[in-house]
């Protein structure tokens, strides 16, 4: 017994017909559509995983000013204007 009750003749003979019908260049053009196909779905996901990070970032940053807080980058540029008004 195989998979849920097939034979691996079976399941030969079914591979056998569908080459017979299909043709083994159709079968392999077949294929590559099909791997081409998650291909692309697999980038459009990440895509848009990749810009919901952003916004995520984006949105902790807006966050984070309106707290009051400072991020590094923020910190160095009112520490140089500190010095330039002292200097001045």
């Amino acid at each position: 017994m195989g998979l849920g009750g097939i034979s691996i003749w079976q399941l030969l003979i079914v591979l056998a017909i569908v080459v017979l019908i299909f043709g083994t260049k159709r079968l392999k053009g077949m294929g590559s559509d099909l791997g081409g196909a998650l291909k692309g779905f697999k980038d459009a996901v990440a895509t848009e995983d990749d810009a919901k990070k952003e916004q995520n970032l984006e949105a902790d940053d807006k966050a984070d000013a309106g707290n009051g807080t400072l991020n590094k980058e923020q910190a160095d540029v009112s520490a140089k204007e500190e010095k330039a008004d002292k200097s001045a």
